[in-house]
């Protein structure tokens, strides 16, 4: 029987076809034969107790100029779906919490969802790493200002950013003399109301912040290097950075080991970890990405170790 693979996703008209990972994962699974059902969190309802959705059949292809076909919208029971990727990108605001309630009621119903949906509800990206002390740089998550810039006058050089952002979007670094942490501090904590993250400024991120990706509790032997443009703290390549593979140090490794039991124990199957110098930064659990370029440099096919990771979880029901 043809497994069924639904996605919910961000407009598949807006992706990038050079970068994008959810397409990647996509050709693997049309590879395997599989159909595909495509869906954007609007679609996701909850039916008298059930999880349904308005779908479209999804055809997708490796050309640049012609890479999907939708077709016609009908209602499906997403139960009655095989496997479910949420592949929305955060943030992680109120939509995309009941979005993954939905799926969570989904996945009661009989589909596989990955990541688990409880999962994606417990685990803010930023505040996930600070359960692996070990491996981590010194941190703190506060909204209060007087601890703020206690943090920052403490190690004089920090960086400090909101918990929920995506993309190096709004992640400032503050040196010892900068005149405005006062004003950043409200700015991020919206006037001392929302939780924000400080840590201790890592040199080596100008040797590049390391994606480093795990399938089904297995890393790939090679990292992405996001190296910062110049004039730039953030290597993030949506702000201009740029990928460098490189395989994985024997600290990489290290930290994967610290991490992985607990991604097992929380049915994480699919998972970026970021990676500077010897530190462990974020855990990205919502939509990891970075498949392409590692693809592209290495002749992997990331998208289809995680389908074979979800076929064999399939067959084992």
């Amino acid at each position: 029987m043809t497994i069924k693979l639904g996605i919910v996703m961000d407009p598949i008209q807006a992706i990038n076809y050079k970068k994008d990972t959810s397409l990647a994962m996509l050709w693997a699974a049309a590879d395997k034969g599989w159909s595909l059902y495509y869906m954007e969190q609007s679609d996701l309802f909850l039916d008298n107790g059930r999880a349904f959705a308005m779908t479209k059949p999804l055809n997708v292809f490796k050309d640049p100029d012609h890479f999907y076909e939708l077709g016609e919208e009908s209602m499906v029971a997403l139960g009655d779906l095989d496997v479910i990727l949420m592949r929305k990108d955060p943030p992680f605001d109120s939509a995309f919490m009941h979005s993954t309630m939905i799926l969570d009621q989904a996945q009661r119903d009989g589909a596989l969802v990955v990541n688990n949906p409880k999962s994606l509800l417990e685990c803010n990206e930023k505040l996930f790493a600070t359960q692996f002390p070990q491996c981590c740089p010194e941190v703190l998550v506060t909204r209060r200002g007087d601890l703020l810039k206690a943090f920052h006058k403490k190690h004089k050089d920090v960086i400090f950013k909101p918990l929920d952002g995506m993309g190096g979007s709004s992640i400032f670094r503050l040196k010892e003399d900068d005149s405005n942490v006062g004003v950043i501090i409200e700015t991020l904590t919206s006037l001392g109301t929302e939780q924000i993250m400080a840590q201790k400024y890592i040199p080596e991120i100008k040797q590049g912040d390391k994606r480093i990706l795990i399938v089904d509790g297995k890393p790939i032997p090679y990292a992405l290097a996001r190296i910062p443009a110049a004039g730039e703290t953030r290597g993030n390549l949506a702000v201009g950075g740029r990928g460098e593979g490189r395989e994985l140090s024997e600290r990489d490794r290290w930290i994967c080991d610290q991490v992985i039991p607990t991604l097992k124990e929380k049915d994480l199957m699919f998972v970026g970890l970021d990676v500077i110098g010897d530190y462990l930064t974020e855990i990205n659990v919502t939509s990891p990405t970075c498949v392409r370029q590692l693809d592209d440099q290495y002749g992997l096919n990331i998208g289809m170790t995680l389908m074979d990771a979800i076929e064999a979880r399939l067959n084992a029901r």
